[in-house]
C-alpha cells in the first residue's frame, strides 16, 4: 500500500511504524471473513481492511469525522484479522497508534469524554474499582434486571499455600480481578505448590496499562508498564524464573512491554527483561510434569472458552486445553472459536448493543456439547461470559485446584 503520511505523523516514531505497517498491507480482504464486527454488521467500514483505508486517511491528513472514529471504535482490537492475514499486518499496533493520534486532535461528545475518563480513573484503580464493587454487590438484590446481572456475585479466594519453594514465579494481581474473581490467582498459587513452585504477588504492581493504553491514554498507560516493572525488577534481580500471567488480556500486555517502552532509556532495557520472562499460565503448565495434578471430582463435558487475547494476541490457542486434556477433564466441543465474546476490555461498557449480541453468538458457540461448565483464561470474559450464561463460568485453573475441606 502506497503513503504519503503528513509530517506532523510522519516525523514520528509511531508514525513511522505506522507508516510500515500499512505499506505491509495488500488490500486482500482475508481479514474480512474472521472479523467479528464485519460479520454483524456487514460494513466494509466496519471490518479490518476498511478500518486500515479509514486510519491511512486519517495520517495522511485527510478530513476526520466524528463518524471515522466510530467505525474505528467499533473494533474490539480482538486481532483476530492478524491471525488470518497472510502478509503479518501489525493491525492492533495500528490501530492503537492511530487511536492515540486521534483522541489527542479530534474532541469527543462531552458525554463520551466522561465516560472514558471514569473508566480510565476506576478500572486500573485497584481499592476504588474494589470499593464500588462491594458497594455494588451489597445493593445487587435491589437493582433491577438487566443492570442486576453486571454486578458479578461476591466471590472468594481459598487460602495461599503457606510453604515456600526455591523455584519461584510472579504473577500480576491487577486491577479488576483482586476484587472480581479473587480465587484465580490464589487457585493457581495452589496448583504451582503442588508442583514444588511459589507464586508470589508484588503489592505495588497494578494494572498493566491496558485499560489506558488501548482507549488513547497512551502516557497513563505507559506510567502504569512503569510502575510494575518497578515493583516486579527487585524479585526478578533474585532470580524469579517467570512472570506466570493469569489473565490473558493481562498477558498480551505485558508481553508488549519491551516494544512500547523501546525508546524510554531508562526502562527500555527493563522492559524488554520483563516481555521475555512473561508467560501465560497454560504455556507455563504445558513445560512441567503435570503428575501431581489429578483431579479429585468426576465431573461433565468442559467447554473452554480461548480468549482472542491468548489465541491472537499471544499465539497460545491450543495450550489450555492440552493442559486440560493432561489433568483428565473432558473438553466439549464448541465452534466459532475465533470470534471474541464481546467483552474485549472495555468494549462491553463503550459498545453496549454490539456486545450483547456477540456474547449470545459466542454462548451459543460454547453450550452446541451441552458442557456442565464453561472456563476461560481472561477475568474480563469470565465476568462478561457469566452474565448471561445458564451454565457455571470460571477460570479454567480452577478446575485443577483440588481443595480438600481439611485446606478450608
Amino acid at each position: 500500500m502506497q503513503t504519503n503520511l503528513v509530517q506532523e505523523f510522519a516525523n514520528k516514531p509511531e508514525g513511522q511504524e505506522a507508516e510500515d505497517i500499512l505499506r505491509s498491507c495488500v488490500h486482500c480482504g482475508f481479514c474480512t471473513a474472521t472479523c467479528p464486527t464485519y460479520q454483524e454488521l456487514g460494513d466494509e467500514r466496519d471490518g479490518p481492511r476498511g478500518r486500515i483505508y479509514l486510519m491511512k486517511m486519517f495520517l495522511e491528513g485527510q478530513e476526520t469525522t466524528e463518524r471515522t472514529q466510530e467505525h474505528l471504535d467499533r473494533c474490539l482490537s480482538c486481532r483476530s484479522c492478524e491471525t488470518t492475514c497472510p502478509s503479518g499486518v501489525q493491525y492492533g499496533r495500528l490501530l492503537d497508534i492511530s487511536r492515540g493520534f486521534m483522541e489527542e486532535r479530534l474532541e469527543r461528545p462531552r458525554s463520551e469524554q466522561w465516560l472514558r475518563w471514569g473508566l480510565t480513573r476506576v478500572l486500573p484503580n485497584r481499592r476504588l474499582f474494589g470499593s464500588l464493587l462491594r458497594l455494588g454487590q451489597i445493593a445487587r438484590p435491589l437493582v433491577p434486571d438487566p443492570l442486576r446481572s453486571k454486578i458479578p456475585p461476591k466471590k472468594t479466594a481459598h487460602p495461599w499455600p503457606a510453604g515456600s519453594h526455591e523455584r519461584k514465579v510472579l504473577a500480576l494481581a491487577g486491577c479488576v480481578q483482586p476484587s472480581a474473581t479473587p480465587n484465580t490467582n490464589a487457585a493457581a498459587a495452589r496448583v504451582l505448590d503442588r508442583l514444588g513452585i511459589t507464586l508470589m504477588e508484588a503489592p505495588q504492581a497494578g494494572c498493566c496499562g491496558a485499560v489506558n493504553y488501548h482507549l488513547g491514554d497512551h502516557e497513563d498507560g505507559l506510567n502504569h508498564m512503569r510502575r510494575n516493572i518497578d515493583a516486579w525488577w527487585r524479585a526478578i534481580d533474585q532470580g524469579a524464573e517467570a512472570i506466570v500471567m493469569t489473565a490473558s488480556g493481562c498477558g498480551a500486555m505485558v508481553q508488549d512491554y519491551g516494544h512500547l517502552l523501546k525508546g524510554d532509556p531508562a526502562y527500555a532495557e527493563k522492559a524488554r527483561r520483563v516481555s521475555e520472562l512473561t508467560v501465560d499460565l497454560g504455556a507455563f503448565l504445558l513445560q512441567q510434569d503435570l503428575g501431581p495434578l489429578k483431579l479429585s471430582n468426576a465431573r461433565g463435558k468442559v467447554a473452554f472458552h480461548c480468549p482472542c487475547t491468548l489465541q491472537h494476541a499471544m499465539k497460545q490457542g491450543d495450550v489450555v486445553e492440552q493442559v486440560l486434556e493432561k489433568a483428565g477433564v473432558e473438553l466439549a466441543a464448541t465452534t466459532d472459536r475465533h470470534l471474541c465474546c464481546g467483552s474485549a476490555g472495555t468494549y462491553s461498557v463503550l459498545q453496549p448493543e454490539l456486545s450483547q449480541r456477540l456474547l449470545a453468538n459466542k454462548l451459543q458457540a460454547l453450550t452446541v456439547d451441552q458442557p456442565e461448565e464453561i472456563v476461560t483464561a481472561n477475568v474480563g470474559c469470565q465476568l462478561h461470559l457469566e452474565t448471561r450464561s445458564t451454565v457455571p463460568v470460571r477460570h479454567w485453573i480452577e478446575l485443577l485446584d483440588t481443595v480438600s475441606p481439611s485446606d478450608l
